[in-house]
């Protein structure tokens, strides 16, 4: 199978899918993304062991202890709800840890868990306006050579509607800037 996503029986999906393979090396990635904000969910909710327990399960997808199937049925299983945040910045990383788990479904989720991290990174620091750009660093220095190549097959975000970087929270924003400048800057490597 290349690049291109897949569905049961072969069938050609999304763009935003991308292969099983290639879901499992990001899924990996996507949990150290969203593993480096969990503390500032868990500062503010030190019992709440939801967004650790997802970013578990993403990484034991990735290293393929979990099924496609059984990922994808519990995909929205143990997340935290919008009116449990007290702050921001937990609520973006809780985000993140939940877009890390839905990459076994859809690999473009990768992208949503780099943009909730970043996003939780610079409201944790809001008088530092470095930090998004330090995370982001942080994330393009952490991804393999495999990771990126699978991330550059994703369409440009807002371009491709069916997935997340389609219409939607993903697609607007502050999240669609730092999607937009994490795909420019896979984009430059191939160049280079």
């Amino acid at each position: 199978m290349g690049r291109v996503g897949y569905v049961a029986e072969g069938v050609v999906g999304s763009p935003q899918t991308l292969s099983e393979a290639d879901r499992r090396l990001v899924a990996a990635w996507a949990a150290d993304c969203a593993e480096r904000v969990l503390p500032l969910f868990e500062a503010e909710a030190p019992d709440d062991d939801r967004p650790r327990t997802l970013i578990a399960r993403a990484r034991a997808f990735a290293w393929g202890e979990l099924s496609t199937a059984e990922e994808i049925r519990r995909r929205f299983s143990g997340g935290v709800g919008a009116g449990e945040f007290k702050t921001p910045a937990g609520a973006a990383a809780a985000r993140a840890a939940g877009q890390a788990v839905a990459v076994c479904h859809m690999g473009a989720h990768a992208l949503g868990t780099a943009a909730y991290a970043v996003r939780a990174a610079g409201l944790a620091d809001p008088d530092r306006p470095e930090a998004i750009a330090d995370e982001i660093r942080w994330q393009l220095d952490h991804m393999s050579a495999e990771v990126r190549a699978a991330l550059r097959t994703l369409p440009p975000v807002g371009e491709n509607s069916s997935g997340p970087l389609g219409p939607g929270l993903l697609a607007s924003g502050q999240l669609r800037t730092i999607i937009r400048d994490l795909q420019a800057d896979l984009a430059r490597t191939d160049e280079d």
